[in-house]
C-alpha cells in the first residue's frame, strides 16, 4: 500500500511540474507579452486584447487548458508547500534557499492570481488599457502587482529547474547547475517585461 501511495505521489508531482510549465507557464509568458504591448501605447494593448478575445471557443480553451491545470497546480502546490521540508543533506544552502522561495512565491502567486482575476477577468468589464491604468494608478495596487509579477515569474522560472529533474531532462550535477543559472536569467527577463508593462500602464492614454 505504501509503495502504491509513493508511486501515486510521484505521478502527481510529475503532473504538477508539467502543468506548471506547459499550460500555465506558457499562459504566463503569453500574458506578460500581451501586457508588454502597453509599452507601445493604449491602441496596441487594446488591439492585442481584442485579438485574443476573437479566438473561437475562447471560454472553453481558457477553462480546460488554463483554469483546470492552474487549479490543480495551485492546490497540489499548496499541499507540497506545507508538507515538504528542507533537504540539507542532499542540496546546498543556496538550493535549499531557492526551495524555500519556491514555496513562498507559490503561496504569494496563488493569492495574487485570485486577486488579479477578481479585479480584471471577473470584474464584469472587458480589460482595456484605460481599465488597467485606473487600477495601477492606486500605489497600493501597483506595488501589489509588482510583488505578484516578481513572485509569479520567479516561481515559474525556478520551477523549470525541478521540471528538468522530474522529467529526466537534467540528470547530472553539471546539467542541473547550468539549468539553475538559466532559470535565473529567465526570471530576470520575464520579471523585467512584467514590471516594464506595469510602468507603461501608469501613463495616461
Amino acid at each position: 500500500m505504501a509503495k502504491a501511495q509513493s508511486h501515486s505521489e510521484y505521478v502527481l508531482r510529475r503532473l504538477h511540474t508539467l502543468a506548471g510549465v506547459i499550460p500555465v507557464g506558457l499562459f504566463l509568458i503569453e500574458h506578460l507579452l500581451t501586457n508588454a504591448t502597453a509599452i507601445q501605447g493604449p491602441a496596441a494593448f487594446n488591439q492585442a486584447v481584442a485579438a485574443i478575445q476573437s479566438i473561437p471557443f475562447l471560454h472553453y480553451i481558457e477553462f480546460f487548458f488554463i483554469f483546470v491545470p492552474l487549479t490543480y497546480h495551485a492546490i497540489f502546490g499548496l499541499y507540497v508547500a506545507f508538507v515538504s521540508g528542507y533537504n540539507a543533506t542532499h542540496y546546498s544552502w543556496r538550493r535549499n534557499l531557492l526551495f524555500a522561495l519556491q514555496r513562498i512565491t507559490g503561496v504569494i502567486t496563488f493569492v495574487f492570481i485570485i486577486f488579479h482575476l477578481w479585479t480584471t477577468r471577473f470584474s464584469g468589464h472587458a480589460a482595456t488599457y484605460e481599465m488597467v491604468h485606473e487600477l495601477v494608478s492606486n500605489p497600493a495596487y501597483f506595488w501589489f502587482m509588482v510583488v505578484g509579477v516578481v513572485a509569479a515569474t520567479f516561481h515559474f522560472s525556478n520551477g523549470l529547474w525541478s521540471f528538468g529533474i522530474h522529467w529526466g531532462l537534467t540528470v547530472g550535477q553539471r546539467a542541473q547547475r547550468v539549468t539553475g543559472w538559466v532559470s535565473m536569467v529567465v526570471f530576470v527577463v520575464l520579471a523585467g517585461i512584467g514590471i516594464a508593462a506595469l510602468i507603461a500602464f501608469t501613463h495616461a492614454g
